[in-house]
């Protein structure tokens, strides 16, 4: 994610102290960036000459004006500093994500989804086709056009992003920056140059990175994680992907859609913050449609064979017996780490949760010093959500310069794993509901039903389901809904708002669906699991 600051300075020099009104914000462990906060109708325009090494920046407005800085390209962080720019913020921003020293990389954070999500589901389209009347032969798959195609796709969105800070004056500065003090970080740029800067107040946002095994033999020599597998210049080939996570999942997914070959290996349960029950028809839907899945494994040793294949060595967590095969490619998606290691936190106080490493935060975003902030996948008890982080970011941007005081509702986000069927969600899993409400309080209205597209081709539609969970008594209070189909995302989009809205199940049993959808199975939800009756939908 990224870090931020925002402040005002008044007067015409930048000084080591911060003085009221100045900003800065960063986006990357030692990136940073400014900007210059003037509340509506104030002038927007000032000056910034060039900083000297270890000397604080110097702003000179024109006149007597407030000033705020923002940092880096993250997707936390831009519309955090875009909302600034509407408010009157100028200033820089860092660079969104680096691969090594220097290298701007937003495009190795983006998930599969974001890149490839109709990459699998069109060679399922092909195989549909002869059923439509179509006659198109099973084409091979060219992974070096996808992933130009996807390099493509990101350049033209690093273009954007780089045209929207200069259409809002925002000045952009690449250095990696660290905490001196409270007030003050230091920039580093490429050349060595350093360049004291300090601000009022300071937001970070500098997200996560996937997590390598290390104590893994072979793991950081050998694997890869999702951040490099649209840079692969050939096929991934045979591949294992270790993790359960959403992030493994929708890469296995996406490979198995490819046409390769491709194993999950799972240490407990998939999906572990999600509804178990949908998480295990999401499973049993991959394995069934070609993805291996390893439960109850562990990786101990990867080695490299003569030809560049691997050896991947595993062990039955259950019965203790080892195993070993051979892949192209090793895929570690087993979480994230926080980007706080070298930002010196402890310079400035700010605490962090000793276990994940997260910075400590508070409802308003705050941790433990008041002028500090933070928000996205680096602070603690956040969802690792990109939407739920520009949402922060952008509700924190508007506090800091005075346009609102509303703060971040993190209840009832909605999200969609990426999987050759989609699982969407909003609100408490079924787990959740029981464990907060007790079972005799939790009603649970499901359905097994048929897609009309899986209907001509003769798919298989058993794990396409829904299930809303609701309180018992009336008005019955709907406290999730989760689905499982195609288009998931975009049916719990719509349902989201009525459910952050207070939707009752009546209401939504009320609601006409449009047909033939798949959404407006939501919307016939009448059997309960505590009937007993056979939810599988027959007819309209």
């Amino acid at each position: 994610m990224w870090v931020a600051g925002v402040s005002a300075c008044w007067g015409t020099r930048a000084h080591p102290r911060p003085s009221q009104g100045r900003v800065w914000l960063w986006d990357r462990p030692g990136t940073w960036a400014a900007s210059l906060v003037a509340p509506p109708g104030w002038s927007r325009s000032f000056l910034l000459t060039p900083p000297h090494p270890c000397r604080p920046a110097v702003l000179r407005p024109p006149g007597d004006r407030r000033r705020i800085r923002r940092p880096g390209l993250r997707q936390g962080s831009r519309p955090a500093g875009e909302e600034g720019g509407r408010a009157g913020l100028r200033g820089a921003f860092p660079p969104r994500h680096q691969v090594g020293p220097w290298r701007h990389l937003r495009e190795r954070r983006l998930h599969p989804q974001e890149t490839d999500a109709p990459g699998g589901p069109a060679g399922g389209m092909i195989r549909d086709a002869p059923h439509y009347g179509w006659g198109v032969a099973q084409a091979p798959h060219s992974w070096a056009t996808l992933a130009d195609a996807v390099q493509n796709h990101v350049k033209s969105l690093n273009w954007g992003h780089r045209v929207q800070l200069q259409d809002r004056k925002v000045k952009y500065f690449n250095v990696k920056a660290s905490f001196v003090d409270t007030h003050t970080v230091c920039g580093v740029s490429k050349g060595g140059e350093e360049t004291l800067l300090s601000a009022e107040h300071i937001v970070i946002a500098t997200g996560g990175r996937p997590r390598y095994p290390t104590h893994i033999e072979g793991a950081l020599e050998y694997g890869i994680t999702s951040d490099d597998l649209f840079w692969l210049k050939e096929s991934p080939g045979k591949t294992l992907v270790v993790g359960a996570s959403y992030v493994a999942l929708e890469c296995a997914g996406l490979l198995t859609g490819l046409g390769l070959d491709t194993t999950v290996m799972i240490r407990s349960v998939p999906l572990r913050a999600f509804d178990q029950q949908m998480a295990s028809l999401v499973t049993e839907h991959m394995a069934g449609h070609g993805t291996r899945i390893l439960r109850g494994c562990a990786p101990e040793k990867v080695e490299k064979l003569p030809g560049q294949q691997l050896r991947v060595t595993w062990v039955d967590l259950t019965s203790d017996r080892k195993d070993a095969g051979t892949f192209d490619t090793v895929l570690w998606a087993i979480g994230r780490v926080p980007e706080t290691a070298s930002l010196n936190l402890e310079k400035a106080g700010v605490h962090t949760n000793p276990v994940t490493g997260k910075i400590l935060v508070d409802a308003q975003e705050t941790t433990s010093v008041p002028h500090i902030y933070a928000i996205g996948d680096v602070a603690e008890g956040r969802p690792e959500l990109t939407p739920t982080a520009i949402m922060a970011g952008r509700l924190l941007a508007q506090r800091l310069s005075g346009w609102t005081s509303d703060l971040m509702d993190y209840s009832s986000v909605p999200t969609t794993v990426f999987t050759p069927l989609e699982y969407g969600c909003v609100g408490l899993s079924e787990e959740a509901a029981v464990a907060r409400h007790g079972e005799e309080h939790v009603e649970v209205y499901h359905a097994f039903y048929k897609p009309l597209e899986f209907t001509v081709p003769q798919r298989d539609a058993s794990q396409c389901y829904i299930k809303m969970v609701c309180l018992r008594e009336p008005p019955q209070l709907v406290l999730g809904l989760h689905f499982l189909g195609p288009n998931a995302g975009e049916v719990i989009q719509g349902f989201a708002l009525g459910i952050k809205c207070g939707a009752s199940y009546q209401q939504l049993m009320r609601t006409v669906g449009i047909h033939p959808t798949c959404a407006e199975e939501v919307a016939k939800l009448r059997i309960s699991k505590r009937s007993g009756l056979d939810p599988t939908v027959t007819g309209c």
